[in-house]
Order: structure tokens, then C-alpha cells, then sequence
């Protein structure tokens, strides 16, 4: 009988958290994403060459280019702009270099 109690109160414990992703507002349906997506086609977007340090600002350009009284649009795009997605330059160490970091620069 212990172990059923301690079973049933690990089962709710563990299923908890699973409540905080629940959706309480209904999602886009896959007409709508599909709708979105070609207007973005449309606005010059093209998905199939974007990359991760160019995909921001494509992706707001195209959307800039939407009308927004369109009448297939249901949202808008946020003000605002982020820099994220740039690529560090990375080079071989040369010797002294090497000798710096692991000789305290003798």
C-alpha cells in the first residue's frame, strides 16, 4: 500500500510541470503558417537560402515589405532589432602566442 501512495505521488509530481506548457490560446492552424510563408515568397523571402547570420534581417525585410492591411496577415512583426547570429573569426595561435598563454609569457 506504501509503495502505490509513493507511485501515485511521484506520477503527479512528475506530470506537473507538464501543465506549464499547456496552450490556453489556440494555435496557428497549418493554413495560416502556410499563408504567412508565401506572402513572405512573395516579399522577396527565400527560406531555402537563408543561413543563421543572415536570417534576421531577411526575414524582417520581407517583412517589411508586407502590407499591413493585408487581409490573410494576423499578427505583426515587433518593432525593434537584435544582433545575434554573427560569426566569430577565428585564426590558428602562432607560437608566441602559444608561449603566452601557457608559459605566463616568457
Amino acid at each position: 500500500m506504501k509503495s502505490v501512495v509513493i507511485a501515485v505521488a511521484a506520477a503527479s509530481a512528475l506530470s506537473l510541470p507538464l501543465a506549464a506548457f499547456s496552450q490556453t490560446d489556440p494555435s496557428l492552424t497549418r493554413a495560416q503558417v502556410r499563408a504567412e510563408l508565401q506572402q513572405f515568397e512573395q516579399a522577396g523571402y527565400d527560406p531555402a537560402k537563408s543561413d543563421d547570420a543572415t536570417y534576421p534581417g531577411d526575414i524582417q525585410a520581407a517583412a517589411a515589405r508586407i502590407p499591413a492591411d493585408s487581409s490573410t496577415a494576423y499578427g505583426g512583426m515587433p518593432a525593434g532589432s537584435s544582433s545575434s547570429g554573427s560569426r566569430a573569426v577565428v585564426r590558428p595561435a602562432s607560437t608566441d602566442e602559444m608561449k603566452q598563454i601557457y608559459f605566463g609569457g616568457q
